[in-house]
């Protein structure tokens, strides 16, 4: 007896164990009773009858996300790889759908995937594909809510989160980025020469400017010294034709002594013909002798006026 009352209450203690089941936050449990839906348990402390009733499945209620890669061809015939990530849930009151209407959600989601992207990228070039990858992501939103809102499934949010070409065109378009930088540093490298070449002509177009000015005052100088030393020479007696002789070979005899100074220059005088040569050698020797006599006279003249 002892041992068939402690068989009774192993039993019933089994029966009791059986018929007690917790289900987890965010979760939905799914009651059949001999194999037919019964009810849906949510999260907590639950019974059921044992051998008559068990749990089916249990589906969870959280923001899930699943992540398709899908290869395509552009519009200008280039082969891409798109990943998409599709976040999703399942909606509370349609958990009798999501459970029995579809036996793998993820292959539907995919297929929806693929059909959505192929349908819209080889309408797009491979640039418009980056600058309208939130369009592509919106597309495959609107299909997929169209799509699995029967079945019990909500599309949170689609995004395109990598865009990857074939290797051979991402070469190709760092080679194109790399020769349009150079194009635009070689333009601005042109800009910079072209402006320090304008500048350098406007500072040497200055220089010229100052240097002529500084030429004309000094010829202006040179001039009005010459014509002061005219009046002068012409208040002591002598002619205007004296003067400009006696002026003559001054600034000869400052130029001989000019070259003088300098130790490593030569002075080389050809006349074209010997005899401009004697004539040349005749006029210095009148234009001496002239001096000479100019400057006698102004001796012999000046204790005149004293007197």
């Amino acid at each position: 007896m002892p041992s068939i009352a402690l068989i009774i209450i192993v039993i019933i203690g089994l029966l009791l164990f059986a018929s007690f089941f917790i289900v987890k936050q965010q979760t939905a449990a799914i009651i059949e009773t001999f194999g037919r839906f019964t009810s849906i348990r949510q999260s907590g402390f639950q019974l059921k009858i044992p051998g008559m009733q068990k749990v089916a499945g249990r589906l969870s209620l959280k923001i899930q996300q699943l992540d398709v890669i899908v290869e395509t061809k552009t519009l200008d015939d280039v082969f891409v790889k798109l990943k998409v990530s599709v976040q999703y849930k399942v909606i509370y009151e349609k958990v009798y759908e999501a459970f029995y209407k579809l036996d793998y959600p993820h292959d539907q989601i995919t297929s929806y995937v693929f059909d959505v992207v192929r349908a819209e990228v080889p309408k797009m070039k491979l640039d418009d594909v980056f600058v309208k990858k939130d369009d592509i992501a919106i597309a495959v939103k609107a299909e997929l809510n169209d799509a699995m809102m029967e079945y019990g499934f909500d599309i949170i949010r689609t995004l395109v989160t990598d865009i990857d070409p074939d290797p051979q065109v991402k070469i190709a378009m760092n080679r194109i980025n790399a020769a349009e930088r150079e194009k635009v540093a070689a333009q601005y490298e042109g800009d910079a020469q072209r402006i320090l070449i304008v500048e350098r002509a406007k500072a040497e177009a200055e220089s010229k400017r100052l240097q002529g000015q500084g030429i004309a005052d000094q010829r202006r100088e040179i001039a009005r010294g010459l014509e002061e030393s005219v009046d002068v020479l012409n208040r002591v007696g002598i002619n205007s034709q004296e003067a400009s002789a006696l002026i003559v070979v001054t600034q000869h005899y400052d130029t001989l002594q000019s070259i003088g100074q300098e130790t490593n220059s030569n002075l080389i005088l050809l006349p074209n013909s010997p005899q401009a040569g004697s004539q040349m050698l005749n006029d210095m020797v009148a234009s001496f002798t002239a001096s000479n006599q100019i400057g006698e006279a102004m001796k012999n003249q000046k204790p005149k006026k004293k007197e």
